[in-house]
């Protein structure tokens, strides 16, 4: 199989607010939206997000009214610190402060008003 491009689908209470925190912070920009439903890319080709409203139609019955929980959306970067700063400059609220893991990941974590969770993650020797 080859795979040629890869996206997660989030539902949420809010499209918007996801929307805005990933285009906002993460650099990230609409591709497509509609009546509660939209659709972001980054101009790095890293995973695309597409965004649905809880309840909406197009979803198969049994996942319309599940949110997304327990998903992380994980990006790599190359200085986790210098990322978080960023993001703390801009007034995002840390959750997680930056630690660094014994097996070489360093990493925090920030969290939109979905719940919708971002870990910044670094790999380092």
């Amino acid at each position: 199989m080859r795979i040629s491009a890869s996206t997660v689908s989030l539902t949420v209470a809010d499209v918007t607010v996801t929307e805005r925190f990933l285009v906002d912070h993460f650099g990230y920009t609409q591709a497509f939206a509609a009546e509660g439903f939209a659709a972001v890319t980054h101009p790095d080709g890293a995973m695309g997000v597409a965004i649905h409203r809880r309840g909406l139609e197009v979803l198969p019955e049994d996942q319309r009214d599940v949110l997304a929980r327990g998903v992380t959306l994980v990006f790599t970067v190359d200085d986790a610190a210098r990322e978080e700063q960023r993001l703390r400059a801009e007034g995002v609220a840390i959750t997680l402060p930056l630690l660094e893991q014994p097996w070489g990941e360093r990493l925090f974590q920030v969290t939109d008003d979905n719940g919708i969770v971002v870990q910044v993650l670094e790999w380092v020797s």
